[in-house]
Parts: structure tokens; C-alpha cells; sequence
């Protein structure tokens, strides 16, 4: 097929292991398109108001890139059942997200403009790494990456209809996007402002978050003012985004800095999984090994000296085996997206994460949420004291012990049906690891291959971690770590 027929007919055989998408997901560099192109879907009025009401980008940032890596690639897969399980797990929950905006206007992640937006708007970011890294796309490897892009569209959508059918006829509708379609939304000043600030640390430095500390201290401004920098003039002029001197000579010195580098260094280095590795060395299969263990060695090193030069001590406390107080179990645990409370979208990002680590059809993911949804009403029918359809710390704090209550069992029980694959009572080592992205190993007794959860305890340890009467490396790293 043509690039122009593909572009006014998306054929989704293009999408694969064989496309140019699939080449700019394993290139690391295409995570800066990624994070503008976020910004731009925040300004958004309906993805914005989607993103603060429903989002754990705020509070999880890196379980939110990880997942959205993961999805990435199923679509690109070369099989094309896990591409379409994928598109059909993504249109459930996206389907569950709706309300209502601080405006008053309704809003739905199922939006068809909505969702030609986000698409548009990442092919838009993907040229611009180009243009600024100093590389200039030609005529029909444009017209060939922008009908993936529809392609990836129509395999959500069924069809691509609301993004313009060529490439001469987007940057006309990108235009009017910019001018007309987009607003000075919370969600973008949350991600501009607020978010590299207080980003938390990555699972590789999550136990040096003095090391961390320091570096967000510097890192965070320079990426805000880079990321401003590199937004279209008519975006920064609606949000009244103040512009420092040399921000757009650092925006193209980062671009082209990074071009240098993908062309300098070995591809290994520069793949997203070696990159997203070195972040969280549980996802490590090997790739960049030797360079994962030197930068943990200097990681250590760095530390120490932080530890000895600071008169102020800027430890955290990090996860573990101990109970948590009420008021950091749920700042770190119940409150998944950010805000200070627990409502249902907090409830019901969890049973996304759950439906997502063990790719869930449409029955198990059903049960899930149903289970969660059943606990949302018993917790705001026995918690929220002042009516308000969300739970504060104060109330939570007043009643805690109230979670371990009949709907909270029943979701333990219908987690521990989720995972239990092989419909034999237990929960095995793989099945364990399935869930939780965690060895077996550290919540049995070491050597004891054979271990298995039984229904019993598996029910027993959630409530206990539900209850913040102990901790549990599997749920710390499913529900609780960024």
C-alpha cells in the first residue's frame, strides 16, 4: 500500500514491529516528544479535565510512564491478537472515565475529538524531536509515520475520521487546535509547574532520596523552563508562560545534545528499555547490565557524600515490612491520584493497575471493578462523615479501622481469582511475580521453591496491607511506589 492510500484509509497492517512508530517507541529520545505531547493533550479541555479527576500522573508518574511503555509496545506487536487486546482493553477503560469538569461540562475519555487530539498531537511532537535535533523529515517518510499514526487512531476508534485524512491538510487543523481547541487547563500548569518539582524518585533511587532530593532541587526548574521552551508561541502566550533568557537556546541545545548522542552512542544505550531498566532495575533482562551496575555504584558513592555534606537531613521514609501511620498509608496508598482525598477514581486506578499487570479480559476486569466499586460504596457510606463524595485524612484517620470490612474481602478474593491463573487454589511463584513484578522469594522463606499462597493467606496478607497494619513488598510495588 501507498503512503497517500494509507493516509486517506488507515491500514492497520501498519502497525508492527516494521514501522517507523515502532522505531521512535525503542529510541529513548521519543520519551521528550511523549512529555510535550502530554502537555499539549492537557491543555485540552476534556483530556485535562480527565487527567485531574481520574490520572495517577501526579502521585505515580513512573508507574504511569512504565504502563504507558508496556501498552505502546502490545500495539506495535508483531501478533496481531495481542495488538487488538490491547486496543480493546484501552477502549474499557477509557470508558470508564467521564464526569463532569469544575466548569460544569461534561467530559468523556471516549471523546472522539479527544482522542484524534492526542494522537495528532504526538505525531506533531514526534516531527518537532526531528526538526530540533537538526533532522528534516522528507515528503514520504512523513506521509508514512502520520498514517500509522491514523492507523493507531483507527484501531481505537474503528476508524480515523476526526484527524484530517493527509499530512497537508494536519497543520492546518493542528493550527486551529492551538488557536481555537485548547485551554490554560489545571492539568497543564500541574505538569509545568508543580510536577518536576516534587517529582518522587525512580525505583533505582528510591532508597538514596537524599541523592534524589538534591538533584530535583536543580533538575526540576531546568526541565520546567525546557519544556515551556519548547511549546508552540501561541500555547505560551494564552498560559502567560514567562519566558527566561536562553530557555529556547537550552531547548535546542537539549534537542540537539540528544540527537548527538543516539548517533555517538552504541543503540543498547539508547533503547527505551535499557533506559526505563536503568530507572527501575526489576525490569533489567540483561540489556545494559554493565552499565546499570556502574551507575549504581556511583549512585552509592554520591549518596554517602550527600549524607556527610548535608546538615539537614532530607531522608524520607521508604517502604518496607513496618506498618505505616494512617496519614502516610493513605497519602501513599488510598490517595492514587494526587489530590488529599480518596474517591472513586483512586479506587478505580488501582483496579487498573491490578487489570493491566495481569492483562485481564473483559469478565475478570468486570469482576474487578465491581469488587472495588461495591468497597468505594462501603468505605463513603461508613466514612465520608460530611457527605461530600470523597474521604479526607481526617476522616479516614477517625475511622481506619473500618476497612477491613466485607467489601474490602471481597476484593482480595476476587484479586486472588485474577491472579490465580491456573484456577488451582494457589498462587505460584510465576503468578505472584505476574502481579506484583516482585520475587517470590521476598515474602516466603528463601530456597522454598515450592511455596505457594493459598486462598487463605493471600486474603489475610491483603487485608493486613489494606489495613496499614503491615507492609508487603508485592502491594508497595503494585499500589504504593511512583
Amino acid at each position: 500500500m501507498t503512503a497517500e492510500a494509507a493516509a486517506s484509509d488507515p491500514d492497520l497492517s501498519l502497525l508492527g514491529p516494521h514501522s517507523l512508530l515502532h522505531e521512535y517507541c525503542d529510541d529513548a529520545r521519543w520519551g521528550m516528544a511523549v512529555v510535550r505531547a502530554t502537555v499539549l493533550e492537557a491543555a485540552h479541555p476534556q483530556i485535562g479535565a480527565a487527567l485531574i479527576e481520574n490520572s495517577t500522573f501526579v502521585a505515580h508518574p513512573w508507574r504511569r510512564i512504565f504502563n504507558t511503555l508496556t501498552s505502546v509496545q502490545r500495539v506495535l506487536d508483531a501478533d496481531t491478537r495481542v495488538r487488538d487486546r490491547e486496543a480493546a482493553r484501552l477502549n474499557r477503560l477509557h470508558a470508564r472515565i467521564s464526569g463532569v469538569d469544575a466548569q460544569g461540562r461534561s467530559y468523556s475519555a471516549m471523546d472522539p475529538d479527544a482522542r484524534a487530539w492526542v494522537v495528532g498531537s504526538l505525531f506533531e511532537s514526534t516531527v518537532e524531536l526531528n526538526r530540533m535535533s537538526g533532522r528534516s523529515m522528507d515528503g514520504p517518510e512523513l506521509e508514512i509515520l502520520y498514517a500509522e499514526f491514523r492507523a493507531f487512531l483507527a484501531l481505537l476508534e474503528g476508524n480515523a475520521d476526526h484527524l484530517p485524512a493527509t499530512v497537508a491538510e494536519f497543520w492546518p487543523y493542528f493550527d486551529d487546535m492551538i488557536d481555537c481547541g485548547l485551554e490554560n487547563t489545571e492539568a497543564m500548569r500541574v505538569i509545568l509547574f508543580e510536577l518536576f518539582g516534587r517529582m518522587p524518585a525512580p525505583p533505582l533511587l528510591r532508597d538514596h532520596p537524599a541523592f534524589w532530593a538534591a538533584g530535583r532541587v536543580v533538575a526540576g526548574p531546568v526541565i520546567a523552563e525546557f519544556l515551556k521552551a519548547s511549546l508552540p508561541e501561541e500555547i505560551r502566550r494564552r498560559a502567560g508562560l514567562g519566558e527566561l533568557p536562553g530557555s529556547r537556546l537550552l531547548a535546542r541545545g537539549v534537542y540537539l545534545g540528544s540527537g548527538v548522542a543516539s548517533w555517538l552512542l552504541p543503540h543498547s544505550w539508547t533503547r527505551t528499555d535499557t533506559v526505563l531498566g536503568l530507572l527501575d532495575p526489576s525490569r533489567t533482562d540483561g540489556t545494559g547490565a554493565h552499565l546499570l551496575d556502574a551507575l549504581q555504584r556511583q549512585r552509592g558513592r554520591a549518596a554517602a557524600l550527600l549524607r556527610l555534606i548535608s546538615p539537614i537531613s532530607l531522608d524520607e521514609p521508604s517502604g518496607g515490612s513496618a506498618a505505616r501511620s494512617a496519614d502516610r498509608f493513605f497519602t501513599e496508598v488510598l490517595d492514587q491520584t494526587g489530590d488529599g482525598y480518596v474517591s472513586w477514581p483512586d479506587l478505580a486506578a488501582m483496579a487498573r493497575e491490578v487489570a493491566s499487570r495481569l492483562d485481564l479480559d473483559a469478565d475478570g476486569e468486570e469482576r474487578l471493578f465491581d469488587a472495588f466499586a461495591a468497597w468505594w460504596r462501603e468505605l463513603a457510606a461508613e466514612l465520608d462523615a460530611d457527605g461530600d463524595g470523597r474521604v479526607d485524612r481526617q476522616e479516614y484517620a477517625a475511622a481506619a479501622s473500618s476497612l477491613a470490612s466485607p467489601a474490602l474481602v471481597r476484593v482480595a478474593e476476587v484479586l486472588f481469582e485474577a491472579c490465580d491463573a491456573d484456577h488451582d487454589e494457589t498462587i505460584s511463584a510465576a503468578e505472584y511475580e505476574a502481579l506484583f513484578r516482585t520475587a517470590f522469594a521476598r515474602d516466603v522463606n528463601a530456597g522454598d521453591q515450592d511455596a505457594r499462597f493459598t486462598r487463605g493467606r493471600f486474603v489475610r496478607e491483603f487485608l493486613d496491607f489494606m489495613a496499614g497494619r503491615h507492609g508487603s513488598a508485592g502491594y508497595d510495588s503494585l499500589l504504593s511506589q511512583p
